[in-house]
Order: structure tokens, then C-alpha cells, then sequence
């Protein structure tokens, strides 16, 4: 949609998405990560926006944490991705507040951000590249912050790359997932030649760092 057509607010900014995020019982594998069908595909609500989709991503919970793949297709271009420009890198963010606080707009202990690369680590930068930043404003930083872990796998082919991405509960302060079955959450594929693709609300927002504007995954059996 060109800029002209583009309403003043969003449709997406009307709403607050709650989706179904199902079990998974899998394990990870050191060579391929592991893989998620199609009950496990997150919808996309930017298309009330009228924004085109260009991966499938899909996400499942366990008690030993998150898991995610993304899948994106249609490139042309070998994906950008260097470790020291986390963010100017081709690639995915995930954001999960473990409260679902969403009358908040500076982050708590309990939000964090996580970012994975299909490439860009290793000594040829042709390895996957995992790690956790600080949210801007936040009040406080979860305490896992120092010492998280985070498993990522991916694949990249020539129309585009796959990626595998396990958040261990360890790396996620106040995981309860028998208590807390909702958690605020929200993703962006960020890409120099397809652009960004979001769960809903995009980058004209401050979405990387305002859990208000982040939506909802519902953690069913």
C-alpha cells in the first residue's frame, strides 16, 4: 500500500489480538532445530493494513520454554546479517512479556526482547547469530538478561531462509506457564529487500519498546 493510501491510524490499532500459541512436546535438534506443522502457523493481522505477507511464522510452548520458525520466501537477495549491526541485519524479534501487562509503556523485569539471524555469526558470518537486547525506557531489565541462553538454527536457500528459534524458560524471568497461561508478545521480520512483516501494529510505532502495542499468545493444550 503506498504511503498516500495509508489511513492516518491503522486498523490494527483498533484492536488487541489474542492467539492461540499450542503445545509442543518436541526436542531440539543440534543439526536441524526442529519443526512446527501447520497447526502451529501465527496469524497475520497486518493485512488489515493491507500489508502482504512474505514468511510463514509459527509458534508452540512447552514448560521448557518458547519455540518459533519462520520461513521466508520470495527473496532474490542473499539475507544481510552481521552480529556487531544486530539491528540493521536481516532477521527476527521477538518480544514476550511473561505478565501480559498491557497498561504499561516503559518495559518491566518481565518483558524481553530476543533476536535471531539466519547468518552473520561465526568466523565466515555464515553461522545463525542469537541474542538478547535491552529494551529502550525500560524501568527494569529481566534478571536473565546477563546469562540467557537461546538456540537457533537456520537454513538458507536460494528464494530465502528458514529459522528455528528455542527460548529456554531459564531465559525467560517469571516463565509459569501453569500459572500465566497468557503472554504479551509480538514479532517483526525485519528485511532490506522485503521490508518488515509484523504480527500487527508495524514500525511506524514504537513497538520495539512499548508492551502496550504488543498482543496477546494464549498458551492451549
Amino acid at each position: 500500500m503506498d504511503a498516500a493510501e495509508r489511513p492516518l491510524i491503522p486498523a490494527t490499532m483498533l484492536y488487541r489480538f489474542t492467539v492461540d500459541c499450542r503445545r509442543f512436546d518436541g526436542k531440539w535438534d543440534s543439526q536441524c532445530g526442529f519443526e512446527l506443522d501447520e497447526a502451529y502457523r501465527l496469524p497475520d493481522f497486518s493485512h488489515l493494513d493491507g500489508e502482504r505477507p512474505f514468511a510463514d511464522v509459527r509458534g508452540g510452548w512447552s514448560a521448557e520454554g518458547l519455540w518459533f520458525t519462520a520461513d521466508v520466501s520470495g527473496k532474490q537477495q542473499t539475507p544481510w546479517c552481521r552480529s556487531t549491526q544486530v539491528l540493521d541485519s536481516d532477521g527476527l524479534s521477538l518480544w514476550i512479556d511473561t505478565r501480559d501487562t498491557h497498561n504499561i509503556h516503559r518495559a518491566s523485569r518481565w518483558c524481553h526482547w530476543f533476536v535471531c539471524l539466519p547468518a552473520g555469526g561465526g568466523t565466515g558470518r555464515n553461522q545463525p547469530f542469537a541474542s538478547m537486547l535491552k529494551i529502550n525506557r525500560a524501568r527494569e531489565f529481566p534478571r536473565t538478561f546477563s546469562g540467557f541462553k537461546m538456540s537457533c538454527a537456520s537454513s538458507i536457500r536460494a528464494d530465502g531462509y528458514s529459522l528455528a528459534v528455542h527460548i529456554p524458560s531459564a531465559s525467560l524471568d517469571g516463565w509459569n506457564a501453569d500459572e500465566h497461561r497468557r503472554i504479551g508478545f509480538n514479532y517483526a521480520l525485519r528485511d532490506r529487500e522485503r521490508g518488515w512483516q509484523t504480527l500487527a501494529i508495524g514500525p511506524d510505532y514504537p513497538i520495539a519498546e512499548d508492551p502496550a502495542l504488543w498482543q496477546t499468545l494464549q498458551l492451549v493444550e
